[in-house]
């Protein structure tokens, strides 16, 4: 597992994808860092956090577009698919490569915060608190991704089925709001990702919203294991 996550990892970075995803989350949360805690001369890190809700969003199906597709298109799955490593080995060691690139371009709020407590106090329990709930919401859109990824040999249908789908995500409160049913909405509200991450940028840390986020990850990379299982024997 470690050695395939070290693979891709390196991979990553041997195309422009590793580099274009840390460039524009590197910008982007910079930005938001400048214009919302900076520029108010304030400790509160957590309109950073929101606004990093909407900048991963949109920039995760770029980090797992190519995860399986790629495999697909060369037609190398066969051979994932007959290799003496486990299933789970393989989609946990891809998983979690992107997941570290992910990480390293998270990792960029703590250079941020040690530059906010040169000034001022900041709350680290807080801050952490943030960071953890970032961290969460990316393991739950990164197996997304690379489920979405397992269905199609094309990087481009596979980042505008990641697209599509983080849109809805994103649509879902808006979406229970105009439901009448009382039922559905509160169905609805469950699975708003949202919601269980906007507690976390409150520094709140609820142990109900980690599950969540944690299950999200943990069905998808089941299912993403299931589709290639499904190769094996077809």
């Amino acid at each position: 597992m470690l050695t395939i996550m070290r693979r891709e990892f390196n991979s990553y970075f041997s195309s422009p994808i590793g580099f274009i995803y840390l460039a524009v989350f590197y910008i982007l949360s910079g930005f938001f860092f400048f214009s919302t805690t900076l520029i108010y001369d304030t400790a509160d890190m957590s309109y950073l956090f929101s606004n990093l809700y909407s900048i991963i969003m949109f920039l995760i199906p770029i980090l797992t577009m190519r995860l399986l597709s790629e495999e697909k298109k060369q037609k190398t799955d066969q051979l994932l698919i007959t290799s003496p490593v486990s299933l789970f080995s393989l989609i946990m060691g891809k998983y979690l490569s992107a997941l570290l690139v992910f990480s390293t371009g998270v990792a960029v709020t703590i250079l941020y915060a040690i530059v906010l407590a040169s000034f001022t106090p900041i709350e680290w329990a807080v801050f952490f608190g943030h960071l953890v709930g970032l961290f969460l919401l990316g393991m739950a859109l990164i197996a997304i991704g690379m489920f979405l990824s397992a269905l199609t040999e094309s990087q481009v249908i596979a980042a505008v089925l990641g697209f599509a789908v983080m849109l809805l995500l994103m649509m879902i409160d808006p979406l229970a709001q105009y439901v009448n049913t009382p039922i559905l909405s509160d169905f609805l509200s469950g699975l708003s990702f949202n919601t269980r991450y906007s507690s976390f940028t409150l520094g709140v840390f609820d142990f109900s919203n980690a599950l969540f986020f944690i299950s999200v990850a943990a069905v998808f990379i089941f299912f993403t294991i299931r589709v290639f299982e499904k190769r094996r024997w077809s």
